[in-house]
């Protein structure tokens, strides 16, 4: 018996095999199948929407170069298509190439001029690469764009404080913790601008504000740590940075601050358990420890030595 299935018939039969696919988690057949059905004639919107989907999936299974593929296929097809040109951009971001997604998280907003996540990324990207003013130029586009974004003004203030405009980072911080009063971020950022202020209290009120709400966000842990080392409350810093790490235990600072405290106690055993962490999450520390002054106690220390002188391995080995 012949097949009188027609070639939208079939289009329609592997776009639901892909479907089906992927809701079972077979994500390689269901790109199979939606390529597959690209293969027979239909309409240019639902084109785009199979392309959309391949490369979601791809974006999803890791595979960057093959999503960025899917991408360009849409804007050939339809060149104004801006969702393609910000995933294509958000695709270069994470492969590293900073200037290339610039460039296409500028047409996505060219096309469309009120695509705030656009101007939002294309401020991060300026931030990182320590453009300050150009990045403060794109975070207020998207506040005039989007008045409650909490995340925009607390990244503003952020490079505020960065640029010791203490005031003006006071205030945008102060307004993302306004829109949002739950946002760790902003909380920890409103620390930082306090300790800058030489208010120590503030300062520890805000990062514990910060740690209530997100304990998995060692920066907090570590920067109120600081305060009671400069204080020189040691074992209230290791009291800190020893629950820090008990919710970070990769958090290779916390272990090295705390290396530090013990030093500072003569509490050498512990001071040279924790170094021994540190360096073997972060080896750059090694560098780190041979000129530190909080480490001095442990200079004629045998296990010290071998430390600053042996390798990764070397210091696992130790363990």
């Amino acid at each position: 018996m012949k097949s009188h299935l027609t070639n939208f018939d079939r289009r329609y039969n592997y776009i639901i095999l892909a479907e089906n696919f992927y809701l079972d988690d077979y994500r390689e057949k269901a790109v199979k199948f939606y390529f597959k059905a690209l293969d027979f004639p239909g309409e240019e919107d639902e084109d785009l929407e199979i392309l959309y989907n391949i490369a979601f999936i791809y974006d999803e299974m890791d595979k960057l170069k093959e999503a960025l593929k899917a991408y360009k296929e849409i804007i050939k097809i339809s060149p104004e298509e801006c969702g393609a040109f910000y995933g294509a951009a958000t695709l270069y971001e994470r492969l590293g190439d900073k200037e290339k997604a610039l460039e296409y998280y500028f047409k996505a907003a060219e096309i469309n001029p009120e695509y705030d996540r656009a101007y939002f990324y294309i401020a991060n990207i300026y931030d990182e690469m320590g453009k300050k003013e150009e990045a403060i130029k794109y975070y207020e586009k998207v506040i005039k764009l989007k008045p409650n974004d909490h995340i925009a003004y607390n990244n503003l203030g952020s490079i505020y404080e960065e640029l010791k405009d203490y005031d003006k980072a006071y205030e945008m911080v102060k307004k993302s913790i306004g829109i949002n009063s739950n946002y760790y971020k902003a909380l920890f950022n409103m620390g930082v601008i306090y300790k800058r202020l030489n208010k120590f209290k503030k300062a520890i009120e805000y990062y514990n504000k910060s740690i209530t709400i997100n304990k998995n966000y060692p920066y907090s842990f570590l920067n109120k740590s600081v305060i009671y080392i400069e204080q020189g409350k040691i074992e209230k810093a290791i009291t800190v940075l020893t629950e820090g790490i008990e919710y970070n235990p990769y958090a290779e600072y916390l272990y090295y601050n705390r290396a530090c405290c013990y030093a500072k106690l003569s509490e050498n055993n512990k001071a040279i358990e924790d170094l021994r962490k540190a360096i073997v999450l972060y080896p750059g520390f090694v560098s780190i420890a041979k000129s530190d002054e909080d480490l001095k106690n442990l200079l004629n220390d045998e296990r010290f030595i071998q430390i600053l002188n042996k390798d990764k391995k070397d210091i696992l080995d130790k363990k």
